[in-house]
């Protein structure tokens, strides 16, 4: 059975979270649908020092948990592990389908794509096959996994070395791999990495292959300057290499297909608007987005405070 509503926000991170809260403090009806748990990316990060407001670092899930207990007692509905696969625009609203079809579609006045991001893959031989054994795109997930072993963390930015320092918790030895020869994270990060006993830095190198039959063994590395090919031994590998656009829902929503860019990112003005009409985007889908938490949120106030004057536009020219 159809259901109808104001506003739909669909992805539960930052940017969503807040969307929602600025949505139904204005007043609307609004519920926010995510494929999974709450958070996104943030849920994967041990330590927050930078979000506004925490003198001391938050931990990733305290702060998603408090964003989502504000925003429910100002009344957004949120829809968990549900996941909107497909949106269809009739008479200029959303239908958004979910995965339980015999709920049949949500139907709203403008709808706000809060996706996020996934974890990029390098494609390396071995990845795929020994992802889940061995192989990880989350240190928090998985770091206690490695007490007292050997890993190796893939990357140099900021991601790759607050998670390399986060795992220092937990493994002997790090090799930080690094296709550079210096960090690109911020100078606080990098003075830590190098400062650090545990970790040892390999410059200049790209991962080549991961090895293993059933469980990770070793990594091949491959000097970028000098072609040499080295082989490390170790129990696992940790990959952070960039993040992909979320945005499966708009390959599979034809008449979405406009306000994506060749990358995939959704394309808006300063407002989040897309170049659909009610139709918004806000946090690490957005192409051009300075990648922070704090800039997630500003993009979710943003998007529903224009969603809010677009649904009162529409309200008041059909009375």
């Amino acid at each position: 059975m159809a259901v109808n509503t104001d506003l739909i926000i669909v992805g539960g991170g930052p940017a969503g979270l807040t969307a929602g809260l600025y949505a139904v403090r204005g007043g609307l009806d609004a519920i926010l649908i995510e494929k999974g748990i709450l958070g996104g990316q943030v849920v994967t990060t041990y330590d927050v020092e930078n979000y506004p407001g925490f003198p001391e670092p938050v931990n990733g899930s305290e702060l998603v948990e408090k964003m989502e207990k504000q925003a429910v007692r100002f009344g957004l509905k949120i829809k968990t592990m549900c996941e909107a696969q497909k949106i269809e625009i009739k008479d200029h609203k959303f239908y958004t389908y979910t995965c339980d079809p015999a709920e049949g579609p949500i139907i709203s006045n403008a709808l706000i794509l809060a996706n996020g991001n996934l974890p990029r893959k390098l494609g390396a031989p071995g990845e795929e096959k020994l992802a889940g054994r061995g192989v990880s795109y989350c240190a928090t997930c998985d770091g206690a996994l490695y007490r007292n072993r050997e890993i190796a963390v893939i990357g140099g930015g900021d991601t790759a070395l607050t998670e390399a320092l986060f795992l220092t918790n937990f493994a002997s030895k790090i090799h930080l791999i690094h296709r550079r020869d210096k960090s690109r994270g911020e100078k606080v990060y990098s003075d830590r990495i190098l400062a650090h006993p545990k970790i040892n830095v390999v410059w200049d190198s790209v991962l080549e292959s991961i090895e293993g039959e059933e469980v990770v063994e070793s990594i091949k590395v491959k000097n970028v300057k000098t072609s040499q090919l080295t082989e490390i031994k170790l129990d696992g590998v940790f990959i952070f290499v960039g993040l992909a656009p979320s945005t499966a829902i708009v390959k599979n929503s034809p008449q979405l297909s406009s306000i994506v860019n060749e990358e995939g990112y959704i394309v808006t003005d300063e407002t989040c608007k897309t170049k659909i009409e009610g139709l918004f985007a806000a946090g690490d889908v957005r192409a051009g987005n300075f990648r922070q938490i704090v800039v997630a949120c500003a993009n979710g106030a943003t998007a529903a405070h224009h969603a809010y004057h677009y649904i009162d536009h529409i309200k008041t020219q059909g009375a």
